[in-house]
């Protein structure tokens, strides 16, 4: 049994990366599809796909090697952690790395966040 079902998920993809697989099946459900299509959206995936039950995700390779670096889980069960849009505008001219948001407006990354003009709780911070 699985307590943080988008946690377990994203270390997957982290893990696969690390380990050079193309591919990592879950099983599905809104949440983790939508951070998954996030993940799309910033090229860190290159396809997400659900057959029956499962989530199908495909990574991102350049030249062979994985397109994500690292992966932090950010907000966990106990600890859940959130900022607001002047927080995220300050997080993105000191560093180089893009947050996984959950916002009112739906699961997106820190760009698309400022673009819309909202915070959220922080899922995960990707590199």
């Amino acid at each position: 049994m699985v307590n943080y079902p988008v946690g377990d998920y994203l270390i997957q993809v982290k893990n696969a990366a690390k380990a050079g697989r193309k591919e990592v099946v879950v099983k599905n459900s809104k949440f983790i599809k939508s951070v998954a299509d996030a993940l799309v959206r910033i090229r860190i995936l290159d396809a997400v796909e659900i057959k029956e039950d499962f989530l199908i995700s495909r990574l991102s390779y350049h030249k062979k090697e994985p397109v994500l670096v690292d992966l932090k889980l950010v907000s966990k069960p106990g600890i859940r952690h959130y900022m607001n849009v002047e927080e995220l505008s300050l997080r993105k001219r000191r560093n180089a790395s893009k947050l996984i948001v959950s916002t009112p407006l739906g699961v997106m990354s820190s760009i698309e966040a400022l673009k819309k003009n909202v915070g959220g709780e922080i899922i995960a911070e990707v590199w």
